[in-house]
C-alpha cells in the first residue's frame, strides 16, 4: 500500500454522461376576428298637412279685451240690459313627441367547441446494452450491484 488514502476504493474515469431530450406539448388559444358588424341608422323626414277644424264666433257688440286662457267657455250671462257672451277662440297648438318605432336587439353569443389535432412529439429513450443483452434503467434498479 502506498502512502496514498483514497475514498472511492474503485474509481471508474471512463463514464459518460448522455443528455435525454423529450419534448412538451403547451396548447394555448387566441382570439381571432371572424367578421365585424355595423349598423346604420338613417334618418327619414316627411311633411304631413293637417286640417284643424277651428272655430270663431263674432258678434257685434262692444269689444272689451280680457286676453286670459279658461279652462272652459263662460257661460253667457246678463248685466242690466248689457248681454255679456264671452268669445273664446281656439289656438291651434302642435306638439312634437317622440315615438319609439322599433328596436334592434343584437345578441352575441359565444360559441365553444373542442377540436381534436393531431400532434407528433418526439422523446428521446436510450437503450443500453451489456454483454450482448438489452437493458433498461428499471432493469439495473433491480439488479445488485
Amino acid at each position: 500500500m502506498s502512502g496514498e488514502r483514497t475514498d472511492r476504493p474503485f474509481e471508474d474515469t471512463s463514464e459518460q454522461r448522455i443528455p435525454l431530450v423529450e419534448e412538451v406539448l403547451t396548447v394555448g388559444k387566441r382570439q381571432v376576428e371572424t367578421g365585424r358588424v355595423r349598423v346604420q341608422v338613417h334618418v327619414d323626414e316627411r311633411e304631413e298637412q293637417v286640417d284643424v277644424d277651428l272655430r270663431r264666433e263674432d258678434y257685434d257688440v262692444r269689444r272689451v279685451p280680457v286676453g286670459r286662457p279658461v279652462d272652459a267657455v263662460p257661460e253667457t250671462r246678463r248685466e242690466g240690459d248689457t248681454l255679456i257672451v264671452p268669445v273664446v277662440e281656439e289656438e291651434v297648438v302642435v306638439t312634437r313627441r317622440l315615438v319609439l318605432r322599433e328596436e334592434i336587439h343584437l345578441t352575441r353569443r359565444t360559441v365553444d367547441r373542442t377540436e381534436r389535432v393531431a400532434v407528433t412529439l418526439r422523446a428521446e429513450r436510450a437503450e443500453v446494452t451489456r454483454d450482448g443483452m438489452p437493458s433498461h434503467p428499471q432493469d439495473e434498479q433491480d439488479q445488485g450491484p
